[in-house]
């Protein structure tokens, strides 16, 4: 089996993580592993049946208890379908999608249509929200409302930042294993600390074959297609996506952008109080 792991007790010790980090969270949970065309794909269902049913789609280089824990609160309300993304560091097969067309928007409405998921709330962090935007192009019907935090695929960031910031020290750490890099690199990402995130990107950066790839921007042809009402959350010290010239985009681009907000002073992965009030947000707007 092709694996992104240069080895499978690196694989082995990611799984351990993955448990270790979805069994200590306040949920019980059920696991449905199915196939699809563009590869098998995990997802990870919680929150009381008959809810509304709610979508979550978690960042490059994660997993879905990474997403759930920091959207643990919506777990309480909502039927919530946590998603591995295919070709990232979890359960899913390790398959990377086309970005520059609608392959992940397919993959979606597939994975839809096998739940019978209808009215459903989208909610998509940093490349999940890019995935999200690529489902509402291609066929829309099935999803209420979208929830963008973070997202990718609207604006990047100043490309000498980047490079100084994120490439360069996850080289450094690659190269050397000294966590001074980590680090460095952690503290441009994170608004604040989270020891589970580190020891996990740690095992992720040094065994594994990281996504760096980068997401092509929306179309404003392709924004205006969209008839479901958009949120966005972004961040305004965010070095991938910086927050201000983010908003300031979507507002010329988006038909139905509901609502915007700036969290200030946070990075690209919020910190716990950012979170709840995301989460708050989430759940506001949806009972309204």
């Amino acid at each position: 089996m092709n694996t992104f792991f240069n080895g499978l007790d690196t694989r082995k010790e990611m799984i351990r993580m993955y448990y270790q980090k979805l069994d200590k969270l306040p949920i019980s949970y059920e696991q449905k592993m199915i196939e699809t065309t563009f590869g098998d794909t995990n997802l990870v269902i919680t929150g009381p049946e008959g809810k509304p049913p709610l979508v979550l789609l978690h960042d490059t280089n994660s997993c879905a208890p990474l997403a759930l824990e920091s959207m643990v609160e919506l777990t309480y309300h909502f039927r919530v379908y946590a998603i591995d993304v295919l070709g990232q560091p979890n359960l899913s097969e390790e398959l990377r999608l086309n970005m520059k067309d609608n392959t992940y928007g397919k993959w979606m409405y597939e994975i839809l249509s096998r739940f019978g998921l209808q009215n459903t709330s989208l909610v998509g962090i940093s490349r999940g929200g890019f995935i999200a935007l690529k489902t509402l192009i291609f066929d829309e019907k099935r999803i209420a409302r979208t929830f963008l935090i973070t997202p990718e695929g609207i604006v990047n960031g100043n490309p000498l930042q980047l490079f100084m910031k994120v490439i360069l020290p996850l080289k450094m750490y690659r190269a050397t294993k000294s966590t001074k890099y980590l680090n460095w690199f952690l503290e441009e990402f994170y608004t604040e600390e989270n020891e589970f995130s580190k020891a996990f990107l740690s095992n992720v950066y040094l065994h594994y074959k990281i996504d760096l790839s980068k997401a092509p921007l929306i179309r404003k042809k392709e924004a205006l297609q969209i008839k479901t009402p958009v949120h966005i959350i972004a961040a305004e010290k965010d070095l991938l996506f910086p927050g201000k010239k983010l908003i300031k985009r979507a507002n010329t681009i988006f038909p139905l952008l509901s609502e915007v907000v700036l969290l200030r002073n946070s990075k690209h992965i919020l910190s716990k109080q950012d979170n709840r009030k995301t989460t708050e947000l989430i759940r506001n707007s949806i009972w309204l």
